[in-house]
């Protein structure tokens, strides 16, 4: 059996209970070293076969999945943050189809969450925005047109772009030509939630400069809208003492 496993933001103790059980049980780990904190590989049994795929082709990992199933083992197949979030889990799963090879997933707390807890955000305030756009450049990888910087720009909702710290730049550019404001706030997270973590609260604008002077250019999150800010929203009409709900009715006030 292959378990898919989400690693969480960085810190070691935010993995979830599921992952860190599976992690014990595993007779084999695979693990995006790269991006992966090397702490969680302490969760393993002394006897585990661990490999870092960093240095692996897709082709290498089926093969060791492969290996480890027809001799009965267990796998754990660990990622950074949320695999379904740029995980290049499908391509691994349809591989597994093939070989008729079951497999499931364990879900993870993905970056952007995680930047969110270190900056205490809700990137849904009432009256701000009501949407989160999860993005990233385009790169090596193509992203398709429909999906461009400046068509979500539009939107103005939040927005946490992945894959993008050394393009920062051109993505100033393109959030503006889309649409937000060059004084819309932003921030630059570097590795959340790890011990090295750095967090700069700034603006579209001024985002390149602080990523040069912190020299950041990689493993670090975008994250822009007035959301960041958190003013001028409407409160949740969930509380109002005058909103009814399923579990609480409305209270009535006596004017006099």
């Amino acid at each position: 059996m292959v378990y898919f496993v989400g690693a969480g933001t960085g810190a070691a103790d935010l993995i979830t209970v599921r992952g860190m059980r599976l992690l014990e049980q595993a007779d084999v780990i695979i693990y995006a070293g790269s991006l992966v904190n090397p702490q969680l590989l302490t969760y393993a049994r002394k006897d585990c076969e661990i490999h870092n795929s960093a240095k692996l082709t897709l082709e290498e990992v089926i093969q060791i999945i492969s290996v480890a199933e027809n001799k009965g083992k267990t796998t754990v197949r660990l990622h950074t943050g949320e695999p379904s979030i740029y995980g290049a889990v499908r391509e691994q799963m349809d591989e597994l189809d093939v070989l008729g090879i079951s497999y499931e997933s364990c879900p993870g707390v993905s970056a952007c969450f995680g930047a969110a807890a270190s900056l205490n955000l809700e990137y849904t305030l009432p009256g701000i925005s009501q949407s989160l756009i999860i993005t990233r450049m385009e790169g090596r990888t193509k992203v398709p047109d429909k999906e461009s910087i400046e068509s979500f720009a539009a939107h103005k909702a939040s927005m946490a772009i992945y894959l993008s710290a050394g393009m920062i730049r051109e993505l100033s550019r393109r959030l503006i030509n889309g649409g937000y404001k060059e004084t819309t706030p932003a921030a630059l997270v570097y590795k959340a939630t790890w011990a090295e973590e750095e967090a700069y609260l700034c603006t579209i604008e001024t985002l390149y400069d602080v990523s040069v002077e912190h020299r950041i250019t990689k493993t670090a999150l975008v994250l822009v809208g007035d959301a960041i800010a958190h003013q001028h929203y409407s409160k949740s009409r969930l509380y109002a003492p005058d909103f009814s709900t399923e579990y609480r009715k409305r209270k009535e006030f006596l004017r006099r």
